[in-house]
Parts: C-alpha cells; structure tokens; sequence
C-alpha cells in the first residue's frame, strides 16, 4: 500500500510539473526565466539544508543571494555578470562558512549557479534556443528512464555499490543507447536532417554527463546522510535528486552551444 500511495504521489506531481516545464520551455522569455529563478531558488534552499544550515541565517544565507543573482543576470542577457557573481558568491559562502562544511557551502553556489546561468543562456538563442533546450531536456529524461528500466529487467555487475547500491553497468549502458535514441529522433523532428554520427555523438556525451550528475547527487547525499534532498515534489524527494542529471548536462550543453555559434542547435556541433 505503502509503494501505492508513493506511485500516486509521483504520477499526480509529474502530471502537474510536467506540462508547466515543457509550456515555459516552449513560449521562452519570461515564462523560462522565472522558472529557472525558481528553480535555482528552490535548489539553493536544498543544498544549504544538505550542508546542516538554514538559508535565513549566516552562512547559509550566502548561498541564496548569488545563484539568485546570477540566473536575473543570465535572464537579462549578462550571462558573463552572472558567471562572476557566482564565482564572487562561491568564494565568499567558502571564507564565511564558519562550522558548517565551508568546500561544499562554496560549491554548492557554483553547481547551481553555472547550471542555472547555461540553462537561461541555451534556451535565449534565439530560434534555436527551443530546440536545444528540449533535445537536452527529451536526452536527459532518456537517459534517466532506459537506465532505471534497463538496469531493472536485466541486472548484472553494480556500477559503484559503495556510492549507490541500485546502479548497476547494464543500466548504465542502457542509458546511453537510449540517449543515443532519443537524441537522433529529437533531432530529426526539432531541427531536420544532420549528420547521424554528430548527433549520436552529442547526444552520448549529454547521456554521460547526466549519469555522472545523477551519480553525484547520490555520492552527496551518502556524503551528508540523506536519503532525499528534500520533500519539495512529493513522491519525488527535491530538486536535487531529479534535476541532478540536468544540473551536469546543461553546461555541457551550453559549451557546446558556444562552440557551435548562434542560431545553431547544437546537435548539428561539428
């Protein structure tokens, strides 16, 4: 009854968080900003209670002020003002931290900030902005499902039982096929043809990095003794545990969307 109750409260959030996401991933502007504003907020709440503080009192109060900062700058266009008041933040959260864990205080504002800022700056390129935003949203949630199914139904050999006991390399293989899957036929659909290789390529490198966030996440949580990072999204746990995929992908994302140059999606990276 117990893993009923839970599956309902996992389809009933996602039923509502979903369509919310992908409507403000579509329509852009202010609707992605505000809700990236939000995100960055909710995850810096997160991570100082996972460092033992409180995001009203010092030094947790660090870490709020600049992701926040600096996903506003990133939502007006300022993307390189928001990278260095993030990296001011980090460094202040890191000297200020008192008896709380001051390397994880300060990385906390550089993980959520730099994720944030990349996923502003992916989706504000212009036309294809929407496309990359969804390929790398679509790859990502591609990734996370196949792993989880794959892993389920065929088992094997753990991946890193000592960091999350669950995973294992069957499931992680599984993952990246189905990133790899998803990405060529997102591609196709969002942008037309391109070369499959790139978009196989891209797509892998996504798949990977999502992994390594999500492997992260779970090393982090064992770090300070959590089973979730909080009860924002019932049925869910937090931000954290499933954005924590996103969180690594997206810089990726948006390197590679630097390297392509404007207008292009960056599937079609060469």
């Amino acid at each position: 009854m117990a893993q009923l109750a839970d599956l309902r409260a996992r389809v009933l959030t996602a039923s509502v968080i979903a369509p919310a996401a992908l409507f403000c991933m579509w329509v852009g502007g202010v609707w992605w900003s505000a809700l990236m504003l939000l995100c960055v907020l909710g995850l810096g709440w997160e991570w100082v209670r996972l460092c033992g503080g409180r995001s009203r009192r010092l030094p947790g109060m660090l870490v709020l002020p600049p992701v926040l900062l600096g996903a506003l700058c990133a939502a007006l266009n300022w993307p390189l003002a928001g990278l260095a008041v993030v990296a001011l933040g980090a460094v202040v959260a890191w000297r200020m931290a008192g008896a709380l864990p001051a390397h994880w205080l300060g990385f906390g504002v550089l993980y959520i900030g730099v994720a944030g800022i990349a996923l502003l700056e992916l989706r504000h390129d212009g036309a294809a902005g929407r496309g990359n935003v969804l390929f790398l949203f679509l790859v990502v949630w591609a990734s996370d499902i196949s792993a989880y199914f794959t892993g389920r139904f065929l088992g094997g050999p753990k991946l890193a039982p000592r960091i999350s006991p669950n995973k294992t390399w069957s499931g992680a293989l599984g993952g990246l096929l189905g990133a790899m899957l998803v990405g060529l036929g997102a591609a196709l659909a969002l942008g037309g043809p391109a070369p499959l290789g790139v978009i196989a390529a891209v797509a892998v490198l996504l798949g990977l990095a999502t992994q390594s966030g999500d492997m992260f996440e779970s090393w982090i949580k064992r770090r300070f003794g959590v089973k979730d990072s909080s009860g924002l999204l019932p049925g869910h746990g937090g931000l954290l545990d499933r954005l924590d995929g996103v969180m690594a992908a997206a810089p990726v994302a948006a390197l590679i969307g630097l390297a392509s140059g404007p207008g292009v999606h960056v599937w079609r990276w060469v």
